[in-house]
């Protein structure tokens, strides 16, 4: 399975939103990721769309998410930027060819297509036990504690009353 490079964009975004109690312009995200400004943005624009960022207008405006970051779920930040399509799509290749099974003898998906469906919803159901607030977590962790404290403080040093 192959994910978009809006995929990483876009949870790195949701965790630096959820680290800010204020609106956080596209382009300061963009630049604490090191990420396309114009790229940035379209994928906070599809997070909007899912409803999962509100975008607040105006000077001190930006991205906030619209709720709790243990109540939105990677998955739906993947499903938001890569839809919602299974990777795999049979076509019923078992149909073709000198050994076909004809259409009416095929009542139920192959065992291919079964055995993608069965890991595509497992994949499904990990990330969608997975929160924002959960890869904040265990972000946090992996740098000894730091990371989101320096998050913190790299927003807060952007905002325009901080200079």
């Amino acid at each position: 399975m192959k994910l978009s490079n809006g995929v990483e964009w876009a949870l790195h975004g949701c965790v630096t939103l959820s680290q800010s109690d204020s609106p956080v312009p596209a382009a300061r995200l963009a630049e604490l990721h090191g990420t396309p400004p114009a790229y940035m943005a379209k994928q906070l624009q599809a997070l909007s769309r899912a409803g999962i960022v509100r975008s607040t207008p105006g000077q001190v405006g930006g991205y906030t998410l619209t709720r709790p970051a243990s109540a939105i779920t990677a998955l739906e930040v993947v499903r938001a930027i890569d839809g919602t399509e299974p990777a795999y799509r049979c076509t019923e290749i078992r149909q073709q060819g000198p050994l076909g099974v004809p259409a009416e003898e095929c009542t139920r998906p192959c065992a291919i297509a079964r055995a993608m469906a069965a890991a595509q919803d497992a994949w499904a159901r990990a990330l969608a036990q997975i929160s924002i607030a959960d890869l904040a977590t265990a972000i946090d962790a992996d740098s000894g504690g730091s990371a989101m404290a320096g998050v913190r403080r790299w927003l807060t040093a952007g905002t325009p009353h901080n200079g």
